[in-house]
């Protein structure tokens, strides 16, 4: 079974970016909907996603935290395309920046469209409690935070939250 450890922090300034090492951009969706996973209909979220040349068809399961079941199918592309016409909600667009820091590889996402001015970086670990060097362009960490995940921004995108909501002050 694929686990997924994963933890998810804001990002202040843009020191990040002359360290990074490439730049992928990804479109994506979801196939079903942010309120079936919070009334506990579904247990998953399935995403199809399109980054490059390649596309990918994903289920996460819904629980919050640092450590989630996650599965990853590789579709075609033109298949993906259909799929998003399907996607319920609304299409995330970003610029996913990889960057290392001491030993880790951080991905750090630049959202764009209704998503702009929202950027996220996100670590994977081998285990809950590992350790790892915090980067000083690191901010907050939002790992608990719902609305930060990508299934929330689809049907409530950052350019509609409140300012409290962006400066942090609601969890």
């Amino acid at each position: 079974m694929a686990i997924e450890i994963e933890r998810k922090f804001k990002v202040r300034g843009d020191g990040w970016k002359a360290a990074a090492e490439r730049v992928q951009a990804m479109a994506q969706g979801y196939l079903n909907g942010l309120d079936a996973i919070e009334q506990g209909t579904q247990n998953a979220s399935v995403r199809v996603r399109i980054e490059g040349g390649s596309a990918f068809l994903n289920l996460k399961s819904r629980q919050l935290g640092r450590t989630r079941h996650e599965f990853d199918y590789p579709v075609p592309v033109e298949d993906a395309r259909q799929l998003l016409e399907l996607c319920v909600g609304g299409r995330v667009e970003k610029r996913r920046h990889y960057v290392r820091h001491a030993g880790h590889l951080w991905e750090v996402d630049e959202f764009l469209g209704d998503n702009a001015g929202l950027v996220v970086a996100e670590i994977e670990l081998d285990s809950p409690d590992e350790g790892f060097a915090r980067p000083d362009w690191l901010g907050e960490e939002v790992t608990d935070q719902p609305r930060y995940y990508n299934l929330a921004l689809a049907a409530r995108p950052y350019s509609r939250w409140s300012a409290a909501e962006r400066e942090g002050c609601l969890s």
